[in-house]
């Protein structure tokens, strides 16, 4: 039976569903509103079952809790309001050391060695409200503190509006719109990179200098629309685009929120396009998705610079595929993408931060994860980043402050290549134990066999790839 017969029928079972779930494995937002358990609409959180791909796609709605209504003399629905909000909390503890403790350059006459292991209590913290809104509307949103930062910010938001027609036939269409801060957040499956691997990572270790546009880097920072069509459960066509919202960023004149101006950093020109192709087939307990995914982005440099001349243009076209097998006892999931991201650097080859006024970068990831009964299971995977070799752009070790000739500030420490390439790749594999279906245990551990542009002595130091491995315990509940 097709997912979304089920789920019509939903919302006049939910109380039997309530009675059959374990519920006291499944609390946050989505569960108290739908009295379904975690296992639903997740394989193992935040990865997504094909009933919850439905969930998402149809707004977040279907809710089995009782409503405050209102309606006109015609009928019509002016309000269905959930009399209890559906609020969540999610908590991440940590504690992560490196293969090489980093230097200390407190006082550059005699250098030492940081302490080597960082606990985050907490790494993050996060507050959700997610859920239905009104009919045909509802909404994941959450505000999250972080231990790197010490402040409390917005983070991935998705507000959508949704509606399901029942065709001819009996397949179905589900038309909606989104409207959300990072790319790809929206997106139902789990093999793009806002909800793709790694599911959890450490804010306490080196990262590589190259990634491209639509990998995060303008997380949290653009506002996009984008509308998309589901047809059948199966294919998924989506299209929109996205303008800069920068967060903490004052205009120097007005001391107000916007307009943008100079002072920001890597200002949208205008509006870039987004897209997205992707069809499922599903078979029994198995499930197979192939798609494509892109966006073309002007960015302004600004950080000083008028946001007029030359820009700088990053055009993604990316691949993506995931399998599932969701049976009784096991759970395998198959994923990955690969990202490539042509670079038209105009505005910074005139500026000196960039060597070539073209270069190019290629992100893959491939992972495999297996969970025996949703509480014991694991996962590898590979990632590699190669790309043209800028030295400007991905610039050797400099003593502080760290500029280049132009003056453009650049990197500092061992964030750094002495060769001026970005290629970077490496494992991840992680075991993880969860003893109630929101609360989650992990030990992870990141090789690096390549870092910035070499293995061995990659940032002319003395600094090796495999320096940068990192073990990172957390801790991860919802409630």
């Amino acid at each position: 039976m097709r997912v979304t017969t089920r789920f019509q029928l939903a919302a006049a079972v939910a109380a039997v569903g309530v009675l059959l779930a374990p519920a006291a494995q499944a609390v946050p937002s989505f569960a108290r509103q739908t009295g379904m358990a975690c296992a639903a609409c997740h394989t193992v959180f935040p990865e997504l079952t094909h009933f919850g791909r439905v969930f998402k796609a149809n707004g977040y709605v279907l809710d089995n809790l009782k409503q405050v209504r209102a309606v006109n003399s015609e009928r019509q629905q002016l309000l269905s309001l959930s009399q209890l909000p559906t609020f969540s909390i999610m908590t991440q503890i940590s504690y992560t050391t490196l293969n090489k403790r980093l230097p200390d350059e407190t006082n550059p006459a005699a250098p030492g060695l940081t302490q080597n292991g960082t606990a985050g209590f907490p790494q993050q913290l996060s507050l959700f409200y997610a859920g239905k809104i009104a009919p045909h509307f509802g909404v994941f949103s959450q505000i999250t503190y972080g231990n790197d930062s010490g402040t409390i910010g917005i983070d991935n938001t998705d507000l959508r509006f949704a509606k399901l027609i029942v065709l001819p036939g009996k397949n179905t269409l589900t038309y909606g719109l989104s409207l959300n801060n990072n790319p790809t957040v929206q997106d139902l499956w789990n093999s793009t990179p806002a909800w793709g691997f790694p599911y959890d990572a450490s804010n306490a270790v080196v990262s590589p200098l190259a990634a491209t546009q639509i990998d995060g880097t303008l997380a949290q920072s653009v506002a996009g629309l984008t509308g998309y069509l589901y047809y059948d459960e199966s294919l998924y066509v989506e299209f929109g685009g996205y303008r800069s919202a920068p967060q903490g960023q004052t205009n120097a004149l007005t001391g107000q929120a916007g307009p943008l101006d100079g002072t920001f950093s890597n200002v949208i020109e205008g509006f870039a396009p987004y897209w997205r192709l992707a069809y499922e087939y599903d078979w029994r307990a198995n499930s197979l998705e192939v798609g494509t995914y892109g966006a073309d982005f002007k960015l302004y440099p600004g950080g000083g610079t008028a946001l007029t001349g030359p820009d700088n243009r990053f055009a993604d076209v990316a691949e993506d595929f995931q399998y599932q097998y969701v049976g009784e006892q096991n759970i395998v999931t198959v994923a990955g993408t690969h990202i490539h991201e042509n670079m038209n650097l105009g505005a910074s080859y005139l500026a000196g931060a960039a060597a070539n006024r073209s270069d190019s970068l290629n992100t893959t990831r491939i992972w495999a994860n297996y969970f025996y009964e949703r509480r014991y299971g694991g996962q590898i995977g590979w990632f590699s980043t190669t790309g043209t070799t800028d030295t400007a752009l991905y610039p050797p070790s400099a003593t502080p402050p760290c500029t280049n000739s132009a003056g453009t500030s650049i990197a500092c420490g061992v964030v750094t290549s002495a060769n001026g390439s970005p290629d970077t790749d490496g494992l991840i594999g992680e075991v993880s134990y969860l003893p109630w279906l929101n609360v989650r245990l992990s030990l992870q551990y990141t090789h690096y066999t390549k870092f910035n542009g070499a293995s061995n002595n990659y940032d002319g130091e003395g600094r090796n790839a495999s320096d940068n491995d990192s073990l990172y315990f957390l801790l991860w509940y919802a409630f």
